[in-house]
């Protein structure tokens, strides 16, 4: 199992917006970002540590405009934090080694698959498409895209 840490090398090469939403808790404006209407089958990853967070067999349309996932692929990647900033009390997702800002989770996903949204920033995310997971070295979930068509 490869080792996950905040890389200060990556840190170092983020555009603006990615600093800005990863290390300062940004949000990025919706329907506007990278990855809202990506329907390609692959992994999202910390865009700082690497570390593998959602896939791409549990991302939906949500509406927001924001890539938006039913459930982490890596729940031990993933810490929640209770986030009371804009006036309203909401649930915080960073990447629990590179300590990235990633987005929120709402209980208003599909009731069908849990009832969760996790509502991620494409700047904290970078997308690995399934035919590069080995090359990449995310080879162990190769796998788990194999019924998923492109």
């Amino acid at each position: 199992m490869p080792t996950y840490r905040k890389n200060p090398e990556a840190v170092s090469k983020l555009t603006p917006e990615q600093y800005r939403v990863t290390q300062t808790d940004g949000t990025e404006r919706p329907f506007a970002n990278e990855y809202w209407g990506n329907k390609e089958p692959g992994l999202y990853v910390d865009v700082v540590s690497g570390e593998p967070l959602f896939a791409s067999f549990d991302k939906f349309d949500s509406g927001t405009g924001w890539p938006s996932f039913t459930r982490p692929l890596e729940a031990a990647n993933v810490v929640e934090n209770a986030d009371s900033s804009h006036g309203m009390t909401r649930t915080e997702v960073r990447s629990k080694h590179g300590d990235s800002h990633l987005g929120h989770v709402f209980s208003d996903g599909p009731r069908d698959k849990g009832g969760l949204r996790y509502c991620m920033n494409s700047a904290s995310l970078r997308f690995i498409h399934r035919d590069q997971l080995e090359g990449e070295g995310y080879g162990e979930y190769a796998k788990r895209f194999a019924k998923q068509e492109a």
